[in-house]
């Protein structure tokens, strides 16, 4: 872009959207650098009313958008093309569906692929339900597949009828509740819906950023025995990666793409060679099939499960956890999936997302988890007794890389991985917030480099401090209860909007 119509581009800037979110993330650092026990404890407090209370509005939110999606492939609106009627796709599905993956999941993906099944094995609900053996796994699949990628799915959708269909310059929340909203866009409820989604997406990052980092830290600890603490090291990768995410943002969507390509390659690379040469493989395999016929068994009465007499409190834990994190990363998500899903149908983008994403997802945890898993249940390990008694989840997953030949090369695949996925997630990420800090974006036009690095050095700031006020697994998962709230409102209102549109453009 020339210098002249950067200058035009920066003369456009939404200063609401750009400066009262930016002031509030530093503020919240402040908070939690200087009150770490007092901000926790409000977190909490505020965690308890929206997710134990008001649990039941995400798990009626995921079923109806799951629905939805189905509803968007198979009915008239699957044959809408997000573009001109006839006009062929921009990537190729590999390319396409490597962008979607990695831009919606990041690094989170494989810490918890390692490690998921322990959190379960440890909770009582399992005991309620039968064996480890039996449900230990399942719960993996269940929280990371078909309701989260719906909700990525249904809004992507939307987004691409609002970018390519509608042309819409606006690539904001706002814009696809016009619909619905009409007049009241430009005013005061649009305004708010998009300072929502701001917010959304710096409790999205910080979530992200806060949970699976300590892992890339204690995998640079067992290589190269580094003397520094955890923190020190997980603060130096956060900064490595923002250098690494805004190298490739700064290239465009061409960088992100090159980059989205050979993460895939490397977290491929890293499956197949625990299946292969994990020793573990008939099991993982055998294990895999059973788990996944009975999630599919089970699927209504898990999505459905309330607990209502909170005899252990599973759904609360995790269940609504998983959903307003899944709600929160919908705000960048969707939209880069909308932005690069031009020249396909709606139901192209909706099946091709279901067996890509999906598809991926469950591979990782079957394999991953499985491993580990297996390793447990025939006694080789005691990985439950050592959360137990610690309770660090990092060190557990490193110990079970131990158990790898080759762990050295394994944990350095794994720390190139990871850096890999959070730099792809966040290029996609500080792509879409810099979108959102101008009042109109022409298609194909690109938000000022100076935007874009200030979004890129800003999203590192919360999840930093939260570090610093030494969060537990618990305070960082009500960063997402508590955004994900009021942004669950305004999914149901595009998806509401784009029917009506839709309605109208057939």
């Amino acid at each position: 872009m020339s210098d002249e119509k950067n200058r035009r581009a920066g003369g456009r800037i939404d200063w609401l959207i750009t400066l009262l979110p930016m002031l509030s993330i530093t503020l919240l650092g402040v908070l939690f650098f200087l009150f770490p026990a007092g901000a926790n404890r409000v977190l909490g407090d505020i965690r308890t009313l929206l997710g134990d209370t008001f649990g039941v509005y995400y798990l009626a939110v995921g079923v109806f958008i799951l629905s939805v999606t189905l509803y968007m492939a198979f009915s008239k609106y699957g044959n809408i093309v997000l573009g001109e009627p006839g006009e062929k796709p921009k990537y190729s599905f590999f390319t396409w569906g490597a962008m979607m993956f990695t831009c919606g999941l990041a690094a989170d993906i494989l810490f918890y692929s390692f490690c998921e099944w322990i959190l379960y094995a440890a909770d009582p609900h399992i005991g309620e339900l039968g064996s480890i053996q039996d449900w230990a796994s399942v719960f993996p699949l269940f929280h990371w597949s078909f309701i989260p990628w719906a909700f990525y799915l249904a809004l992507a959708v939307a987004f691409g009828f609002m970018l390519h269909v509608r042309k819409g310059s606006r690539q904001k929340y706002s814009e696809a509740c016009r619909p619905l909203l009409g007049r009241l866009t430009d005013r005061w409820p649009g305004r708010l819906i998009d300072l929502l989604a701001v917010f959304a997406l710096i409790a999205g990052t910080a979530t992200t950023f806060s949970v699976a980092t300590p892992l890339m830290a204690g995998a640079i600890g067992e290589l190269f025995h580094v003397p520094l603490g955890r923190t020190a090291v997980t603060v130096l990768i956060l900064l490595v990666t923002c250098v690494i995410y805004t190298y490739s943002l700064l290239k465009g969507i061409r960088g992100i793409s090159i980059l989205a390509k050979g993460c895939i390659y490397l977290f491929f690379a890293l499956l197949i060679y625990v299946l292969l040469l994990g020793g573990e493989t008939r099991y993982i395999v055998e294990t895999g099939f059973s788990a996944m016929g009975r999630l599919f068994q089970n699927f209504i009465e898990l999505a459905t499960f309330t607990d209502p007499l909170r005899t252990t409190g599973f759904p609360q834990s995790w269940t609504i956890y998983y959903w307003a994190y899944w709600m929160v990363w919908c705000v960048a998500a969707p939209f880069f999936i909308g932005s690069i899903s031009r020249g396909r149908t709606i139901r192209q983008t909706v099946l091709g997302g279901y067996g890509f994403g999906v598809g991926s997802t469950l591979i990782s945890f079957i394999i991953l988890g499985n491993y580990s898993m297996g390793k447990q249940l025939s006694g080789a390990c005691d990985f439950i007794a050592a959360y137990r008694e610690n309770g660090d989840l990092y060190e557990i997953i490193i110990s079970m890389i131990r158990t790898l030949p080759f762990p050295a090369l394994v944990l350095a695949l794994l720390l190139v991985t990871m850096i890999a996925f959070y730099a792809t997630s966040f290029d996609s990420i500080a792509l879409i917030a810099s979108c959102y800090s101008y009042r109109r974006l022409e298609e194909n036009e690109q938000p000022d480099r100076r935007i874009e690095l200030a979004w890129c050095i800003l999203l590192i700031v919360l999840p930093i401090a939260l570090l610093f006020s030494e969060s537990s697994m618990s305070n960082i998962q009500s960063v997402s209860i508590i955004a994900a709230f009021p942004i669950g409102i305004v999914m149901l209102l595009i998806v509401f909007s784009f029917f009506k549109d839709a309605k109208r453009y057939l």
